[in-house]
Formats: C-alpha cells, structure tokens, sequence
C-alpha cells in the first residue's frame, strides 16, 4: 500500500482509508475481522463520525479490537463533528463536547485527525478556533480539518484559526464528477461549466490540503453504486475490458481512476466486505494511463469541450 502525506500534517498513511459508518451493523467478531484485513492490507487510517450508528460505530470499532496503547499505534484514527439532529453546530461546546465523546467511545487518549463535518452557517471562527486550541492543547486531537466545505469556507476558518486544515472530505466518483468538470469545461455555455464549489480541487491543491473522495463507487447522491449495475453497461464494458487487461476487478479501476489524479487525493471507502477491501486496496499497485483515465471520464457520460 502506498503512502502519503496527509495535508502539511507530517503524517504519513495509506492513500486509501476505510470509512467505518457502516460498523455499527456488524457483531464483534465480524468487525474484528474486517479491522485486521484492513491492518494486513496496510491500510492504517480509519474515518469515523460522532453520529456514525449515534455513536456505536466508534464503541464497536474499539470494542471489537480491545483497543489498548499497543494497537492504537498501529493506526490513525479520524473522526468527525458538528452534524446533531436537524442542524449544524460548530460552537466551541459542541465541539469539545463530541470530542470527548468520541474519545470515550474509541477508548483513546488522542485523536489523530478532528474534521468539522458539515458547514454551519451559524459558525464563528473565533468558537472554533478556541475550541481547536484548547484540543491541541491538551493533546487530545493532533490535526484538524474539514469536509464538505468550499475554499472561501476554509478561508472564514483560517481567519481566526492557527492550526493546519490538513484534509476536505468531498464526494467524488467516476459518475459524481463537478470538481473535475467545472475546470475542463471553463468559459462554456452548459451545466458541466458551473463551479458549484467554488474552485476546490485547484484550491486544495494550491494549499496542500488532502482530499478524501467520500462514495468513490456511488452515482448521484446516494443513488447506489455503479459497478456491475446493469444501468451502465457501457461503463461497466469498459471497466471490464481495463479489469482483464491489469489482471484486477472492476471495483479496483474504479479507485485507481481516483488515484491517478495527480491532487494525491486518499479514497474513503466504506465497505465492511474483506473480500472487497482487497480488491480496492490493489489500486494503490495500478497506475491508469494519462489516455485511460480520460477513456473512462468519458464513458462514464462526461463529455470533453
């Protein structure tokens, strides 16, 4: 598995992460299972969220490795805050209130990386700049950054905030593409022109910022996975035929077409299959042509100006 550096944060872990949202629905056992594959996979980084199973996935996820000092050093552990029941809270007590909680909940003394995990429109900078301080601090939370947000929203927060915003978490996919689509088809006249993020992916780039492509094998928002969906068969031909040619599966291109944009972007992938996780984590050993990688953009119905 192949590494990278997390933003400017010095860290440096597996360009693919497993998204544990999904692990408040497995037992003990089977949980346990899918942590060590990910380990001997060399996948070492694992996204969590305080409302992930309201809080179960992250006790499962401790529960189900006996975390103690030994295990925890042999991982990154990401979590997310600010989502709560019908609104978005960025305040410095939420925040250092959801820390707590989940560090209760992965029994740990630290957390790796802290994302705000939806923008709040009632956000002050100077809250959260104070609570991100006092974290830092005290030890608790060792890096900082988003999800989901645009470039002048990280700016609001950098105006008060000292510490790195190291990551973005971001939908992307194959078939979920307006990061990319917006800066191929500058100063036209049709949709895939609008800049609906304001620019992020130059943004994150330009500031060394990681970004975690979230639902790497969704089309639309959640509107369900597009390999060996029978709604895409042309897409799925051309998978195949790119499959057989590297001697992988069709879910393995569809993470290395992720990899090989060179932002070094880190795929969150949220399967709980261990099968599965291995078949992505051959992506890290495949490297799509520059004439593939805009073969599959295409059959995946984007068209080039």
């Amino acid at each position: 598995m192949n590494k990278l550096e997390l933003g400017k944060s010095g860290l440096q872990v597996s360009e693919i992460s497993l998204g544990c949202m999904r692990m408040d629905q497995l037992s003990k056992q089977d949980a346990n299972r899918v942590i060590e594959n990910a380990l001997e996979l060399e996948i070492d980084m694992f996204d969590h969220a305080d409302i992930y199973g309201g809080g179960k996935s992250e006790e499962i996820f401790a529960d189900a490795i006996n975390m103690n000092p030994s295990i925890r050093e042999k991982m990154v552990i990401q979590t997310k805050c600010g989502i709560r029941d019908g609104f978005f809270d960025f305040s410095k007590e939420h925040i250092l209130s959801s820390v707590e909680g989940s560090l209760r909940r992965l029994n740990t003394d630290y957390i790796d990386i802290l994302l705000l995990h939806r923008p709040d429109t009632l956000v002050e900078p100077e809250e959260v700049a104070e609570a991100f301080d006092e974290l830092k601090r005290s030890g608790k939370v060792r890096h900082f950054g988003v999800s989901n947000h645009n470039p002048t929203q990280i700016d609001l927060l950098k105006k008060n905030v000292d510490q790195e915003l190291v990551a973005n978490q971001l939908q992307l996919s194959m078939m979920f593409t307006p990061m990319i689509d917006a800066g191929l088809n500058v100063n036209m006249e049709h949709d895939p022109a609008i800049v609906r993020d304001g620019g992020i992916l130059d943004y994150s780039r330009l500031h060394d910022m990681t970004i975690q492509p979230w639902s790497p094998f969704q089309h639309g928002f959640f509107d369900g996975v597009f390999v060996d969906n029978e709604q895409f068969p042309i897409l799925n031909e051309k998978l195949q035929e790119y499959a057989d040619a590297k001697g992988v599966t069709k879910t393995t291109i569809a993470i290395a077409w992720i990899l090989r944009h060179p932002a070094r972007m880190q795929p969150i992938v949220g399967t709980m299959n261990p099968g599965r996780l291995q078949e992505i984590a051959k992506a890290s050993d495949v490297k799509l042509t520059r004439e593939e990688w805009y073969d599959l953009y295409r059959v995946a119905g984007n068209k080039l100006p």
